[in-house]
């Protein structure tokens, strides 16, 4: 597979949802809280249906528009605008802002932000990996990927989630991945883990802005 299991992961830590950056200004420069509240609130208007193709653009629309804002933080930090500290403060300030738990009434609404929330947890954690330590040094992306799925299927959410982040650091340094594809994926957390790779993956390649309000 190209990855030996027994390879030094990221820094021991829970991957969880990161705590909130505290006493840490909103500059608001790269994302906004009003940004993704728009976002919630047009969720709260529409009709959800898993299988209708809009509430998969919506899906997608929301998880690309917070990578394009992690997308634009690494090239400042690559280009020497910020520095290490002000990256992480800046992803940790947006972390903070698009992985607090949503308040939605409807259930299935509540489902789809916890989704979107999961793809995003790999971008965050290999945009922080990758500001503090660079790319992963061995394998590629596709072999961390299959590691990830390997790990899921023993049930360890978190070696998965680490794997995925030695993927994303590779993706971040310009790797691309194609032969392993979200869809070739049994659905899960590898597969929403990979969807957020995805999209950091076409966001470092064109970081377009996503219109909240598009028609």
């Amino acid at each position: 597979m190209g990855v030996d299991s027994t390879a030094e992961l990221p820094e021991e830590k829970a991957y969880a949802r990161p705590p909130a950056p505290g006493g840490m200004s909103e500059t608001g420069a790269y994302y906004t809280q009003e940004r993704w509240q728009n976002w919630l609130d047009r969720l709260r208007d529409e009709e959800v249906d898993p299988d209708d193709d809009q509430a998969a653009r919506l899906f997608f629309n929301l998880i690309d528009d917070a990578t394009i804002a992690v997308a634009k933080i690494i090239r400042s930090h690559d280009e020497g605008e910020m520095s290490e500290a002000e990256a992480h403060s800046e992803l940790e300030r947006i972390s903070e802002i698009v992985l607090t738990d949503a308040e939605m009434a409807d259930e299935e609404k509540l489902v789809f932000v916890d989704t979107v929330q999961t793809s995003l947890l790999s971008v965050f954690y290999a945009a922080e990996e990758y500001v503090t330590a660079g790319a992963a040094d061995e394998g590629g992306p596709e072999a961390y990927i299959e590691a990830a799925v390997d790990a899921e299927a023993e049930e360890d959410v978190d070696a998965a989630l680490a794997y995925c982040v030695q993927a994303g650091t590779q993706i971040i340094d310009g790797e691309s991945f194609q032969s392993t594809k979200p869809e070739e994926i049994e659905y899960g957390y590898v597969a929403n883990f990979v969807d957020g790779l995805s999209s950091l993956q076409t966001a470092l390649a064109d970081p377009e802005v996503v219109e909240e309000r598009a028609d």
